[in-house]
């Protein structure tokens, strides 16, 4: 049961797997059928438009059916009022996780294969994702790709509700130019956002993606897309066509986009070899023995000739790689040093150990060297991680936050013991903060700070303690105290033993007292 203890008949609950700003997920197991399921849980009832479009985004993705759309078992409603999702549950984590990773072509060009065929249903039926981002792309156990959250789904007829008065919806770093511009959207948006998760997954990078909201949409308003590098040539015009600024230049539809995608190979440059050809000489003819023994002759010293030169080409082959190898590496190690990780983009330390294995996949110096290279992200990312936390920067700003960056190398080793050990720092800095709100009589502050924290933790003991007992512990604070007792009440309540004692002992003086008392 999760620290919310909720109760939704059919289902059993075993454990949050996340929350957003207006729902969260669990994951359980759907009794009737004995199946996990994940189930999307509204966190309040107040806001009756976003309530309505939840309750839309199901019924959108119910009447989808691809195997790239993630499929809607049931759409329900729990005793406090809130609505909920059954849906299919995928447990192979998402691509967000493996941000930084670069990806090979056949692999990156094989996911967004899949997505564009999702959306190309999505699309048919008159919708738009609109939020087509790594953290809504699923992987289920055998590699296969699943795209999820279509909370922001949106009729093409009905698209202008909402940028008519000018709010952007979607992620920044995925945003169509005329998304970020909040201008109506369709098809060509969502290959946009495919555009540039395609380019993340080829570089390692995301280069729009600024440390500001405003620059971010800046870049997607004037950045030109990326050049791939001369490996990666044959997928240049792809790109350029995907990430174009204007619709009008784009693949009209992902039907398009498909077709374009199959009409590419991956150059495999192990399969390249240097040889020369073989002359075949025509059969001697049966003329005099001399003639064919001096014809035999030369052409048993052909044969060896065409042997040494193939030798040659072929060591020639390996030591031009050789030597490319070696310059890779020397290259890698520069940059390495410089503390050019991953970035800028084909110029940094792990772009150069990728393009070495790929002439050798089995290179122990290059293997080592992304070792390395994870273990230098890592040390930065806790860097800085413990300057967030030192700065109360716990959850916001979403990507430069401690949780954020705890999270990120957790992503990259689920075991990591520092990492691990900040997320509870981190909800040990809710707790602290919680109960100072509490100090000041800031009870809806205190239960905010405690639901950030299992965000951060979900299991943190302390503040499934303390989002347990909030709501008693508000009304006890809250509950009327009694009337201190004051000085006059006392000396009417005191008791008659101890009012007879202090009464004069001369019978005159009690007679006096009686009569003009």
């Amino acid at each position: 049961m999760t620290h919310r203890m909720l109760e939704i008949p059919g289902y059993r609950l075993h454990k949050r797997l996340g929350k957003g700003g207006m729902a969260e997920v669990y994951l359980a197991t759907q009794l009737s059928l004995d199946r996990e399921v994940a189930v999307k849980v509204l966190l309040r009832t107040e806001d009756a438009a976003f309530t309505e479009r939840f309750i839309q985004e199901g019924h959108i993705v119910a009447s989808l059916r691809h195997p790239a759309i993630i499929t809607i078992h049931d759409i329900g409603q729990i005793a406090d009022g809130r609505h909920y999702l059954a849906m299919e549950y995928i447990g192979g984590g998402d691509l967000a996780q493996h941000r930084g990773i670069v990806f090979s072509p056949s692999r990156a060009l094989d996911i967004i294969r899949q997505l564009a065929g999702g959306l190309a249903v999505v699309h048919d039926g008159g919708l738009v994702h609109r939020d087509v981002k790594p953290a809504n792309i699923l992987f289920r156990d055998d590699g296969s790709v699943v795209l999820t959250d279509f909370g922001v789904a949106k009729s093409v007829e009905l698209d202008n509700e909402l940028t008519h008065f000018g709010i952007a919806v979607g992620s920044p770093a995925y945003s169509s130019p005329e998304q970020a511009q909040c201008q109506p959207l369709d098809a060509r948006s969502d290959i946009y956002s495919l555009g540039v998760i395609l380019a993340e997954m080829l570089t390692g990078t995301n280069p729009f993606r600024a440390s500001s909201y405003p620059q971010t949409v800046l870049n997607h308003l004037q950045m030109p897309a990326p050049q791939l590098p001369p490996a990666l040539a044959p997928y240049q015009p792809l790109l350029d066509r995907m990430l174009a600024k204007q619709p009008a230049e784009r693949f009209g539809s992902c039907r398009e986009l498909l077709a374009a995608i199959d009409t590419l190979t991956e150059p495999d440059m192990d399969q390249t070899r240097i040889a020369p050809a073989l002359l075949m000489e025509p059969p001697p003819q049966p003329r005099r023995r001399r003639q064919r023994r001096s014809i035999g002759r030369w052409a048993t010293v052909g044969a060896l000739l065409a042997l040494a030169i193939a030798a040659l080409g072929v060591g020639g082959y390996q030591w031009f790689q050789y030597n490319q190898i070696s310059e890779f590496l020397t290259r890698a190690e520069s940059r390495l040093g410089d503390g050019q990780l991953t970035a800028p983009a084909y110029d940094n330390a792990d772009y150069y150990f990728r393009q070495a294995l790929r002439l050798d996949s089995d290179n122990a110096d290059a293997l080592d060297g992304l070792r390395r290279v994870l273990d230098a992200r890592i040390a930065q990312a806790l860097e800085l991680a413990a300057q967030r936390l030192a700065d109360d920067q716990l959850l916001e700003p979403a990507e430069d936050s401690a949780v954020h960056y705890y999270q990120q190398v957790l992503g990259w080793l689920p075991e990591h013991q520092v990492a691990l050990g900040g997320l509870a720092r981190v909800s040990e800095r809710y707790v602290e903060l919680a109960e100072a709100a509490y100090g000041r009589r800031e009870y809806a502050l205190a239960l905010e700070y405690i639901e950030q924290g299992l965000e951060a933790s979900p299991e943190y003991a302390p503040l499934l303690a303390l989002h347990q007992g909030h709501a008693q512990r508000v009304a006890k604070a809250r509950a009327p105290r009694p009337a201190p007792r004051t000085a006059a009440s006392t000396s009417r309540t005191a008791p008659a033993s101890t009012q007879t004692s202090q009464a004069p002992a001369n019978p005159v003086k009690r007679l006096w007292n009686r009569i003009f008392n």
